[in-house]
């Protein structure tokens, strides 16, 4: 029997996930624990067993994060608001819960005996470093102040799980180069709108772009594509903490960004001497394809590389390759050390110009070595970055059909996350969304 007929046969969207990421089931818990798919098909019983992504922070760019919340206590540094009034970003500015979603999802630690209840992220060991936004005016806030702290105050990835409709400032696409070159991923969701006008900020160039797949794993329906999509991620029916009510249930893009942060997370701290570029190949050469998708050329515009397979991205033995990744060099050469050179020049200033120019003919020396690197790799590889497709022998997304009939909320107008549906419980369709 091929491997797609075995998962009709078994039957149910969490088991054929599963089996398709090979690794087993989360334990039972309660109704919140058993809602939160995602865990069951990413097989979070064996990941945990190899990294928990403890020693990684982890900047939430959102709405400020409720750090009291049960699920949540232990996991969230102070941070940083940029709203009016300013100070730390580790509460709920009483408007928006999304950044304590988004936190949840990424570093969730549970609740009541051994955490089995509530929300758990999947990288619970990581630290969350809350930077308080606007989400209220798309495109009137710019990220870049923003994200520069995140980057200034120890993050490793920077999760950024909204949209812009303005383009993008000069300062933001230098923001994104300064994490870059500081050794920084970073993280954005593809979008709510469906088409293929491209969002921001993941269509900026170094941005690691993430779309959405739903409990089919097929790619959800709203879910803004175009070329400079990545990897996709689970994006319905998403069971996060909540501020007004204790969780929430919610569609969209964003949600997808957050788990592919925490994917991010978990390979950063069992592969401390990776580069960020280096962790975002992991994390595309593992990328699962339908068989529909094989031999087609990649980054497809909708599925990017795959879908995001955080057990096969910690396990799999793979030459590190080149320190960029899926992700396009920096226009200027730059890399994390040539960034790191740059710290040190820009902290020297009493240094005499030998030493100036002595640190500067080092770098020099050193990217012509990198480039040597580089080519040799290439013309042994074929070509440089991720593969077409993912791991042999997936039967493909066409199994069993979603649970309880489920239908996708429309698009949020507003571009952000869709709106929770508080009391879902399968196979029961969802609660009428309740606002943002």
């Amino acid at each position: 029997m091929s491997f797609t007929r075995t998962l009709r046969a078994v039957g149910g969207a969490v088991v054929a996930g599963a089996m398709l990421f090979g690794t087993a089931p989360a334990a039972s818990a309660d109704q919140t624990r058993k809602d939160q798919w995602p865990l069951t098909a990413f097989g979070v019983d064996d990941i945990w067993k190899v990294s928990t992504g403890k020693g990684v922070t982890v900047a939430v760019i959102d709405a400020p994060v409720d750090g009291s919340h049960p699920d949540l206590k232990g996991s969230v540094l102070p941070g940083k608001s940029f709203l009016a009034g300013g100070g730390t970003a580790d509460h709920p500015d009483g408007k928006y819960e999304h950044g304590t979603a988004m936190a949840s999802l990424i570093a969730g630690l549970g609740h009541g005996s051994g955490g089995s209840d509530g929300v758990k992220g999947l990288a619970p060991d990581a630290k969350i470093l809350p930077v308080g936004i606007d989400l209220g005016g798309a495109g009137t806030m710019s990220y870049a102040k923003p994200l520069r702290y995140a980057v200034d105050h120890g993050a490793k990835v920077v999760n950024m799980s909204f949209e812009d409709y303005a383009d993008t400032s000069p300062a933001e696409k230098a923001a994104v180069d300064y994490a870059r070159k500081r050794d920084v991923l970073v993280v954005a969701s593809s979008g709510n709108t469906g088409s293929g006008i491209p969002r921001l900020p993941a269509a900026v160039p170094g941005v690691l772009a993430v779309g959405a797949m739903d409990i089919d794993l097929k790619v959800w329906k709203y879910s803004s594509y175009g070329p400079h999509i990545k990897l996709l991620a689970p994006g319905v029916h998403i069971r996060s903490a909540g501020v007004e009510t204790p969780n929430r249930l919610a569609n969209g893009t964003t949600d997808s960004a957050a788990y592919v942060s925490a994917a991010a997370a978990l390979d950063r701290a069992k592969y401390p001497d990776l580069t960020a570029g280096q962790v975002a190949n992991r994390l595309v050469k593992t990328a699962v394809l339908p068989d529909s998708m094989k031999g087609k050329k990649l980054p497809d515009a909708h599925y990017g590389y795959g879908i995001v397979n955080p057990w096969q991205a910690l396990i799999k033995k793979m030459p590190a390759g080149s320190e960029n990744g899926p992700l396009p060099a920096l226009k200027d050469g730059s890399s994390k050390a040539s960034g790191k050179a740059q710290q040190a020049a820009e902290s020297g200033k009493g240094m005499s110009t030998g030493v100036i120019i002595g640190i500067v003919g080092g770098v020099v020396g050193l990217l012509v070595v990198v480039l040597i690197v580089v080519l040799v790799i290439k013309k042994k590889n074929g070509r440089n970055g991720p593969p077409p497709g993912g791991p042999g022998g997936f039967g493909g997304p066409g199994g069993p059909g979603s649970p309880g009939g489920f239908v996708p909320y429309p698009p949020n107008p507003n571009g952000y996350q869709q709106p929770s549906a508080p009391g879902w419980h399968p196979p029961a369709p969802p609660a009428q969304p309740q606002g943002r």
